[in-house]
């Protein structure tokens, strides 16, 4: 039987996980954008983009779909070896069949021979999503094992880069590096999967109760790669690369820090799908409610931030060469809310719920926004008309979902302390802006960026926290409550104090 580990355990391993995932661009991506330059950045990134459409293929809705299954049959290494195996030989088939369209593909398609090279090794992560099963290891909660693994990993990627990437030519081997970094951990899953299910094929296998509900998933990840990646592969085949450099810096710090707002969804899914399993429908609520006033008090007045320090964070992370990214930087910003928010009401409440064809209709409709927003604004606007594009159809997918669950999630909307949080922004906003108008002509200009974001970040975010406390809201007061209980235990301990 599987050990129920702590939820608090899980968060914190999957902060540090989500750091390790901010530290690593915010190391790199400053080194590496000044020397690829906006065209070499583009061309990565457009790769990639359209990679992710032949992984989605390859991976059908397995890496949602086996978090749930596996979760709600973990504590019975039998049926769980069963579940693996059976969702294990779709994916391989699958991945045949996207290889082979991938390999046409490839020496058919103009558009993509002109980088064979870097598509080919991009195609990689298809191959390595295979046999990683993390969907196993989330479902198991193996929250430790990920996060210090993916460290390891992109500790040895963070060296590759400095040591490798020294020119404009060398976006293959960045483009290399990166999927190192982010999927060649897998090899390890692979060879530890023996601890968690049986490796011998127990046969008997069932594969159509499967197909079913991973054609489901797999139209919800269809709708999602859809809306996500579509604005980079529709820059990369309408406009030019230059013009997916400026998106890519402007979705790179979006990505970073919806990765910090979503952190807490991430490890929540499993414990959400066990509890509807048991009908623990109280303990279910309270997690989501929660949940949602975290990402309402984290998303906030990070997308602020960032809206009024655009052109500090784009110079500090990618170079002058990069201005032309601070204004779809500027509209991307409120997506880390709404993003935050589905992510909770559709990963956390609908798919546990066993209501995935919600979630996809608000893919979908999001979908189709995106697309005809991108045909319309991309030829006009580039970058800024991708970036609107997305806007919406992020707060498209909010409105789906939150009619859907109107009844459940209002309570959770109406405990939020809305007061509060406009205050905090208000204040933090006026104690950190006088900040853009320091000189520090004597320093360079990177190092001059730096030290106004980081004078600018202590100010605004420990206001806001200051004000969040002095109103004493509930979760900032709880949190800060564990935070200085946990200081006090370990100075008492050290001390010789019971």
């Amino acid at each position: 039987m599987q050990k129920q580990k702590s939820l608090k355990l899980n968060f914190i391993m999957n902060a540090i996980l989500t750091m390790s995932a901010f530290v690593f661009p915010l190391i790199t991506f400053p080194y590496v954008s000044r020397i690829l330059l906006p065209a070499g950045t583009g061309r990565v990134s457009f790769a990639t983009a359209v990679i992710s459409y032949f992984a989605l293929f390859a991976q059908l809705g397995i890496p949602t779909y086996g978090i749930r299954v596996c979760a709600q049959v973990r504590d019975n290494r039998e049926k769980l070896t069963k579940v693996v195996q059976e969702i294990f030989i779709i994916n391989i088939v699958m991945s045949i069949f996207t290889y082979i369209f991938f390999a046409t593909a490839l020496f058919t398609v103009p558009r993509l021979q002109q980088d064979r090279a870097l598509f080919a090794i991009a195609s990689l992560v298809i191959f390595l999503n295979v046999i990683g099963f993390e969907w196993l290891y989330k479902a198991l909660e193996q929250y430790t094992y990920i996060t210090i693994r993916s460290i390891i990993f992109k500790f040895i990627a963070l060296l590759a880069m400095f040591a490798l990437v020294h020119k404009q030519n060398d976006y293959v081997i960045y483009g290399a590096i990166s999927i190192f970094a982010a999927s060649a951990s897998n090899i390890l899953n692979f060879i530890n999967i023996h601890k968690y299910v049986d490796i011998k094929p127990v046969g008997n296998y069932n594969i159509k109760r499967h197909l079913k509900p991973i054609i489901v998933f797999f139209a919800m990840a269809c709708a999602t790669t859809i809306y996500t990646q579509l604005d980079i592969v529709m820059l990369g085949f309408m406009t030019t690369d230059v013009d997916v450099g400026y998106y890519n810096a402007a979705v790179k710090i979006k990505s970073i820090l919806i990765s910090i707002v979503t952190s807490l969804g991430v490890v929540l899914l499993p414990r959400a799908s066990y509890y509807v399993e048991h009908g623990l429908k109280d303990e279910f609520l309270r997690i989501t409610q929660k949940a949602i006033n975290f990402v309402i008090l984290v998303a906030t007045p990070m997308m602020l931030y960032f809206t009024i320090f655009s052109r500090e964070g784009i110079t500090f992370l990618s170079g002058d060469a990069y201005a032309g990214s601070i204004i779809p930087m500027q509209i991307i910003m409120p997506t880390l809310l709404f993003i935050g928010l589905t992510n909770i009401m559709g990963m956390q409440m609908l798919v546990p719920l066993g209501k995935e064809k919600i979630v996809l209709y608000s893919e979908i409709a999001g979908a189709v926004v995106n697309l005809v927003l991108n045909t319309l604004l991309i030829p006009r606007m580039a970058s800024s008309g991708a970036a609107i594009g997305t806007l919406v159809a992020e707060i498209v997918v909010w409105l789906v979902q939150y009619s859907a669950l109107h009844g459940t999630v209002l309570k959770a909307y109406r405990k939020v302390h809305y007061g509060f949080i406009l205050l905090a922004l208000a204040l933090a906003s006026v104690a950190s802006i006088w900040v853009k108008m320091l000189s520090f002509s004597a320093l360079k200009p990177s190092f001059a960026t730096l030290i106004v974001l980081i004078i600018s970040a202590v100010l605004f975010f420990g206001m806001y926290v200051l004000v969040l406390t002095i109103k004493k809201e509930p979760l900032v007061v709880e949190i800060e409550r564990q935070m200085i209980g946990k200081v006090v235990s370990k100075i008492r301990k050290h001390n010789g104090i019971s």
